[in-house]
C-alpha cells in the first residue's frame, strides 16, 4: 500500500534558510583561498569544506524533520555519519579544484560535478539510513531530475562565485551565489523526496541497532559546528591574518598596507609630517656579505627606529631598505629634529655575525595635509626630497620645496620626451676645436651633443645626459652620435680637412660586451680610417670592472682607434692604473685651468704633465678661456688646449669658415693661438 507523507512548511523554510546561510558562509570563507599563502589556503579550504558539508547534511535532516509519515522513524548510525563524510569530502574536492586564481571552464564544470554529486550522494545515503516500517522505491524520472538540478545549480553557483570572488564579503554576487547553491541543495532534496515512494507490508520487522535521538542531536551538533567554524574563521581572519597582512614579517614593523590604511583613515588631517628613509650603501652590503647579513642589518635598523615610535609618531617598513615615519601634528622644525636624531642613530656601528658594519641613511621630509583625492602626495614629495638628499652626498636629510617639485616635474618630462628625441631629430652635434700651441695648428675636434626641445628650448647636456643614463637611452643616443661624427669627419676629409674627431662614451656601452664590434661597424659604414676617431672615457668608468674595461679598450685600440681619458683628476684617482689602461691622451679638467694662479694647482699640473711624458701620453687642457691660461699651461709643458679662447662649439657646416679664418690669422700669432 502506498503511503503519502506531509510537510511542516515552517521547518521547510528553515531548511532552505540553513542551506543558503551555509552556502554563504562557505563562499565567504573560501574567498580567502586564492589570495592566501600556501598554509593559509588549506586552512580556508578545510574550513569551507566542513561548513559546506555540514550545511548540506543539516539541511537534509532538517528537511526530514519537516516530513511526516505518521509513524516512528529511526536512522542507522553509520550510514548517517557516512552521508556527512560524503558531503564534506565532495565539498573539499570541489573547492580544491576551483582554488587557483585562474581556472578554465572545464575545472569549474568539474568542481560543479563534484559538488552536485556530493549533494546527491548525501541525500540518497541519508535516505538509505532511514529505518521505518515501510518499503522505499523511487521514480527514476524524478531521481534524474533531482540529479540534474543539483549539478546545474552547483555549476552556476561556482561559476558566479569564481567570477566575482574578489568582491567584498557582503556583495550581492556572493548572496546570489549562495541562493543558487541553496536552490541546488534544497531543489535536489525536495525533488528527491518527491521521487521517493513509500509502501507498507505487515511482515516488515524493525532493526534494533539504532539510536532514537540521533536526528535531533546530529542536526543540533552540526549547526553548532557550522557556527563555531564560521566564527573561528572570522576571528582568525580579523586577528591572526590581519596581523600577517599588515605587519612586515622580517622586522615586525607595520608594512606598506598599514601605511596606506593610515592615509585612508586620516584623510583631511592637517600638519602631517612624512619622513622617507632609505639606507645608503645597503646594496653593497647585500652583494658582498650576502642577503642573510642584509636582513639582519635591516632588523637591527628597525630596532633602532622603534625607539622613536610614540603615540603620534608611527614607523613603517615599506620596502627592502626603505622605512617611513608619519608624524601627527608636525611642524617642519619637529620633522627636521627627528631626522637629525635618526641620522645619528642609524650611522652608529653595527656588530652582526662577526662583522663590524657602518651604514648611513638619506631622509626626505614633506609636511602638509592628507588631501581628499591625493592621499599619496605627501609620500611622493618625501620620496623626491630623499633622492635629492642622495644626490647631495647621502647621510643627510632634505625638506621638500616647490622648486624641488618643479625640477622633478621637468625631469619626468625629459624622461618621457627623450624617447622620441632621436626619432624626431631633436638632437644635433656641435664641434669644438683642439689646438696645438707648440706647433700652432689645429689638433682635432670634439663632438658634443645638444638637444633642442620643441617646448623647453635648448637643454644642457649636464641635465639630459644623466636622464639618458638612467633610462638606458644613452646607448642608442651614443650610437647615433658616433655615426654622425664619423660621417661628418669623412665629409671634412673629402674637403681636405683631415683631423680626428673625438666622442664621449658612457659606461653603459662597456656593459654591452660588443663595443669594439660596434665601433668597427660604424667605421666601415662611414668609410672612415680608424685613426681619425678618438673615444673619450672618464677615469671613474674604469673602476666599474677594471679587467673588463681594459680588455675592451685593448680591442678598440687594436682597430686603430685612439682612446683618451676625459676629466682626469676629478673622479676616482686612477693613477695607479695608468700604466695598465690602454689610452693615448689625458684631458685635464677645467677645474685645474681655472685655478692656475694657485701654486698648488700649477705643481699638480706640472706633475701630471711629467708623468704623462714618461708614459708616452699626450695632455690636453680643457676650459681654456684667456691668454693667461695659454701662457701658464705652455710654461707647464701642456701644449694642446681646448676652450672658448679658440672657439665655442659650432655646427659642422661652420667648421669650414672657422678653419679658413684661423688659417689666415695663424701666421700673425706664431707663438700663441687666437
Amino acid at each position: 500500500m502506498n503511503v503519502e507523507g506531509s510537510y511542516n512548511y515552517y521547518i521547510v523554510a528553515l531548511s532552505v534558510l540553513i542551506a543558503i546561510l551555509a552556502s554563504y558562509s562557505t563562499l565567504n570563507i573560501t574567498s580567502k583561498i586564492s589570495n592566501s599563502s600556501r598554509k593559509q589556503k588549506y586552512f580556508w579550504l578545510l574550513s569551507g569544506s566542513v561548513v559546506m558539508g555540514s550545511g548540506i547534511w543539516s539541511m537534509h535532516f532538517i528537511g526530514m524533520l519537516s516530513f511526516h509519515l505518521h509513524t516512528s522513524m529511526k536512522y542507522d548510525v553509520w550510514l548517517t555519519l557516512f552521508s556527512l563524510v560524503a558531503s564534506t569530502v565532495s565539498s573539499f574536492i570541489a573547492l580544491y579544484i576551483t582554488m587557483p586564481k585562474n581556472i578554465n571552464m572545464f575545472k569549474i564544470a568539474l568542481g560543479g560535478l563534484f559538488m552536485g554529486s556530493g549533494i546527491v550522494a548525501m541525500h540518497y545515503i541519508g535516505m538509505k539510513a532511514m529505518i521505518m516500517p515501510y518499503e522505499l522505491s523511487y521514480d527514476p524520472v524524478l531521481v534524474a531530475a533531482s540529479i540534474v538540478i543539483a549539478l546545474i545549480a552547483s555549476y552556476a553557483a561556482l561559476f558566479l562565485f569564481i567570477r566575482f570572488r574578489n568582491q567584498s564579503s557582503s556583495s550581492w554576487i556572493k548572496w546570489l551565489s549562495a541562493i543558487i547553491m541553496g536552490i541546488a541543495i534544497c531543489g535536489m532534496h525536495y525533488t528527491g523526496m518527491k521521487a521517493a515512494k513509500f509502501y507498507t507490508h505487515s511482515e516488515m520487522t524493525h532493526h534494533s541497532q539504532t539510536i532514537e535521538p540521533i536526528l535531533l542531536y546530529g542536526v543540533t551538533i552540526t549547526i553548532i559546528i557550522i557556527l563555531l567554524v564560521s566564527w573561528g574563521a572570522m576571528f582568525f581572519d580579523r586577528n591572526v591574518l590581519e596581523k600577517m597582512a599588515y605587519q612586515d614579517t622580517l622586522t615586525e614593523l607595520p608594512n606598506r598596507h598599514q601605511m596606506n590604511r593610515f592615509f585612508e583613515k586620516n584623510v583631511g588631517f592637517q600638519n602631517i609630517g612624512v619622513l622617507f628613509i632609505d639606507l645608503d650603501q645597503f646594496k653593497a652590503i647585500n652583494d658582498t656579505l650576502g642577503h642573510d647579513i642584509g636582513d639582519l642589518l635591516v632588523k637591527e635598523v628597525a630596532v633602532r627606529l622603534r625607539h622613536f615610535v610614540k603615540k603620534d609618531q608611527h614607523v613603517f617598513r615599506i620596502g627592502g631598505d626603505e622605512f617611513l615615519f608619519i608624524v601627527e601634528n608636525c611642524e617642519q622644525e619637529r620633522a627636521e629634529q627627528l631626522a637629525k636624531n635618526i641620522l645619528q642613530v642609524i650611522k652608529k656601528v653595527y656588530h652582526i655575525e662577526g662583522n663590524e658594519l657602518y651604514i648611513t641613511s638619506s631622509i626626505g621630509i614633506s609636511v602638509g595635509s592628507i588631501e581628499n583625492s591625493h592621499s599619496s602626495v605627501l609620500l611622493k614629495k618625501a620620496d623626491t626630497a630623499m633622492y635629492r638628499a642622495k644626490r647631495l652626498g647621502k647621510n643627510r636629510y632634505c625638506v621638500y620645496t616647490d622648486e624641488m617639485g618643479i625640477k622633478e616635474v621637468r625631469k619626468m618630462e625629459l624622461e618621457k620626451d627623450i624617447r622620441l628625441a632621436l626619432e624626431n631629430k631633436q638632437f644635433y652635434l656641435v664641434y669644438q676645436p683642439k689646438w696645438n700651441v707648440k706647433e700652432n695648428r689645429l689638433y682635432g675636434f670634439e663632438a658634443l651633443l645638444r638637444w633642442e626641445h620643441p617646448k623647453l628650448g635648448t637643454i644642457s647636456p649636464s641635465e639630459f645626459i644623466p636622464v639618458a643614463e638612467e633610462t638606458g637611452y644613452i646607448v642608442s643616443i651614443t650610437r647615433w652620435v658616433l655615426e654622425e661624427a664619423c660621417i661628418q669627419c669623412k665629409e671634412w676629409q673629402t674637403k681636405g680637412i683631415i683631423y680626428p674627431v673625438s666622442v664621449n662614451l658612457s659606461i653603459r656601452l662597456f656593459q654591452l660586451d660588443s663595443l669594439s664590434e660596434w665601433v668597427h661597424t660604424i667605421l666601415e659604414k662611414a668609410k672612415l680610417e680608424p685613426h681619425l676617431l678618438e673615444l673619450e672615457i672618464t677615469e671613474s668608468m674604469v673602476l666599474h670592472d677594471v679587467n673588463d674595461v681594459i680588455f675592451q679598450l685593448h680591442n678598440i685600440r687594436s682597430l686603430g682607434v685612439k682612446v683618451s681619458m676625459d676629466d682626469f683628476g676629478t673622479g676616482y684617482s686612477s693613477i695607479g692604473l695608468l700604466d695598465l689602461i690602454p689610452i693615448d691622451t689625458l684631458k685635464l679638467d677645467r677645474l685645474f685651468t681655472h685655478d692656475l694662479d694657485k701654486p698648488s694647482k700649477r705643481a699638480i699640473i706640472n706633475a701630471i704633465v711629467l708623468m704623462a711624458e714618461n708614459l708616452g701620453l699626450e695632455v690636453i687642457a680643457e676650459g681654456v678661456e684667456k691668454q693667461e691660461h695659454v701662457e701658464s699651461l705652455t710654461q707647464l709643458g701642456c701644449h694642446v688646449m681646448q676652450g672658448y679662447f679658440y672657439s665655442k662649439p659650432m655646427k659642422g657646416i661652420e667648421v669650414d669658415k672657422w678653419i679658413t679664418n684661423h688659417t689666415a690669422t695663424k701666421k700673425e700669432h706664431s707663438n700663441t693661438s687666437f
